[in-house]
């Protein structure tokens, strides 16, 4: 009897090992898409009045949270009965990602028409400050949800072939570090010019250490946000990249002795141009 309590005991910590060694490398493996979650949630949780940037993130953490309880169990019935749907959900995420990357290159170089919004000098009810902040939540959630999908897919693929306890366990650990770690680092952000204004007003005198790191830290919020998104933008091409060259067998045999972080970057670059131009071309013959 008690051999065989040991025994369950023993196997529990070797799932539990094998849980945490391939949630690791799931974890590496969604890494790219962190970073673009990382990006855009920063972005979109700032610019609210300072007291209400907590509560609108939480809002979104906690929408994100549902995405993955809507999205796990599907992943799980999928690999469970349809294994092969997986691979063409994790490529065709991919040809998304792979467009969105090159759409914010394209912006970026190609000059294109910005729309221009006259500022109203009457100031927003409080009414109309909560609509807005209403639908720029619902907008994050949206973008969490795609994102969500492509995490959790990119994970399920790194442990498609073990028993499906170990699919649910490692999944889930995966949807987990990405609710918590990246709303956790947002908060964090969006809260630097708060803490840089309180190191600055710490005391009364005019160029102490506290104002000298407080002044660094309004300062950097806007570049740190930038510097995400071109963070982001790059790690899409090699996320999507990366689904392509290790799920087609012709890309990943293409150039064998160049590096595969170059092989990786150049097939979602190609990749992503393609499906903008195939985009563009539809959207142009729809207008006509």
């Amino acid at each position: 009897m008690a051999s065989g309590f040991f025994a369950i005991l023993d196997d529990v910590a070797a799932l539990l090992d094998d849980v945490a060694a391939m949630s690791k490398i799931a974890t590496k493996k969604t890494a790219g898409i962190l970073g673009d979650d990382l990006a855009v949630n920063a972005e979109k949780a700032s610019g609210f009045v300072s007291k209400r940037e907590l509560p609108v993130l939480w809002a979104i953490s906690k929408g994100s949270l549902l995405n993955k309880i809507i999205i796990l169990p599907i992943a799980f019935l999928l690999s469970a009965f349809l294994p092969w749907a997986v691979t063409v959900i994790l490529i065709l995420g991919g040809i998304y990602l792979a467009f969105e990357g090159a759409e914010k290159i394209y912006e970026f170089f190609v000059p294109h028409e910005k729309e221009h919004i006259t500022a109203d000098t009457e100031p927003m009810s409080k009414e109309e400050i909560l609509a807005l902040e209403k639908t720029k939540v619902k907008s994050a959630i949206v973008t969490d949800f795609i994102l969500s999908i492509e995490i959790v897919i990119i994970a399920l693929g790194t442990v498609i072939n073990e028993p499906l306890v170990t699919q649910i366990a490692v999944v889930s650990v995966v949807a987990l570090i990405a609710t918590a770690g990246v709303y956790g680092i947002v908060a964090l952000i969006v809260r630097m010019d708060e803490f840089g204004t309180s190191l600055i007003n710490l005391n009364e005198e005019d160029n102490s250490v506290s104002d000298k790191i407080g002044r660094f830290l309004v300062g950097a919020l806007p570049k740190v946000i930038k510097s995400l998104t071109v963070i982001g933008t790059l790690a899409l091409l090699l996320v999507s990249g990366g689904i392509f060259v290790h799920n087609i067998d012709f890309l990943h045999h293409l150039l064998p002795d160049v590096p595969s972080i170059i092989v990786e970057f150049l097939a979602g670059l190609v990749i992503g141009f393609l499906a903008l131009v195939l985009f563009k071309a539809i959207k142009k013959l729809f207008k006509k």
